[in-house]
């Protein structure tokens, strides 16, 4: 994968300030972490979004929202929305803040 810095630039404000996010160059992009837990990526093949396991149907339903996948195996609770789904601002945004919201409810690292 290689890295798409308008997209990363787009996530980050998004993500504003938020005490325990860090940035980490990851899968051939740019990963966000939450309190040591993976949050959310951006790359040329759109953004990957960690909204937990049972909590992703919502985002599955969507238009150029899929099943996150390593290899042939799908993620279970990880979608990956794409480059064009991505340019959506209300879609985007709502997918980081569920993926926030899920994150949230894990133990620090």
């Amino acid at each position: 994968m290689a890295r798409d810095r308008e997209l990363e630039d787009i996530v980050r404000a998004d993500l504003g300030f938020r005490a325990g996010l860090s940035e980490k160059p990851m899968f051939g992009g740019l990963a966000w972490l939450l309190d040591g837990h993976l949050l959310c990526g951006a790359s040329r093949q759109g953004l990957l979004v960690r909204l937990g396991k049972g909590n992703d149907a919502f985002a599955l339903a969507i238009d150029g929202v899929g099943p996150a996948r390593m290899g042939q195996r799908a993620m279970e609770g990880w979608v990956r929305a794409s480059p064009e789904a991505c340019s959506d601002e209300v879609l985007r945004r709502r997918l980081i803040g569920e993926a926030i919201a899920f994150v949230d409810t894990l133990p620090p690292k």
